[in-house]
């Protein structure tokens, strides 16, 4: 009976270690990279974005007005600011809407319009309610950390002074991060307009964690305009 007993504790013991093995594996590969089921995923949907873009891009120069707003010989902010309302007018949640760069961090992804779940799953999703680049407005753009190809998922390490470009069909916006900033959920100002053009980037935080939000603000320092 007792030899019985010691060789069932064994087994359990082999069968807990080798799930302990397991479980630190997984988190040993999420810290180092990403979650990585959700990662092939992201993946797999960034590159049909990517696909999507570029028809999308194609499109929107085929549009009458978007072409005359583009060769007009109105100040460069206005053109701007016009191309923006008119791309902000068909740009649908779910879809792409450009390119988000962040060389510090080595981040390259396709922008979606979104931030519910199902628009994070397929990349940083630009907040609705806020400005599109050009307007003279916040900007504003959350991402994941951990899952679905966690972009933002070095966002701590972007420093004062880097940059972020924005690349959509109508042109190209450079911004300048001024500062960063750890707040609560509910801290939803930090996303309202201040007037003048800025760039915010939200992600949860800290890693593993909803308990707060760390923002990235970045002000705008150039553009270029696409042509048509």
């Amino acid at each position: 009976m007792m030899a019985r007993m010691r060789r069932v504790v064994r087994i359990v013991s082999v069968a807990l270690v080798t799930a302990g093995i397991v479980l630190l594996a997984e988190v040993a590969v999420t810290l180092l990279w990403k979650e990585p089921l959700s990662a092939i995923y992201a993946e797999i949907r960034q590159n049909q974005a990517a696909n999507q873009l570029d028809e999308i891009r194609s499109g929107f120069f085929g549009d009458p007005d978007v072409a005359t707003a583009a060769t007009s010989d109105a100040e460069d902010e206005q053109r701007a600011k016009r191309l923006a309302e008119l791309f902000a007018a068909q740009a649908q949640n779910g879809k792409p809407i450009g390119r988000i760069l962040v060389p510090s961090i080595d981040a390259d992804y396709v922008l979606i319009q979104g931030t519910d779940e199902a628009d994070l799953k397929l990349g940083p999703g630009h907040y609705p309610e806020s400005a599109f680049p050009g307007q003279g407005r916040t900007v504003a753009v959350a991402g994941h950390r951990t899952t679905y190809g966690a972009p933002f998922n070095r966002i701590d390490s972007i420093d004062v002074g880097d940059t972020i470009s924005l690349q959509m069909p109508y042109g190209r916006f450079t911004y300048e991060v001024g500062k960063t900033r750890i707040v609560d959920p509910d801290q939803t100002g930090i996303v309202r307009d201040i007037g003048r053009e800025r760039l915010v980037l939200t992600s949860c935080h800290p890693l593993y964690s909803a308990a707060q939000r760390y923002a990235v603000l970045a002000d705008l320092k150039r553009f270029e305009l696409a042509r048509p």
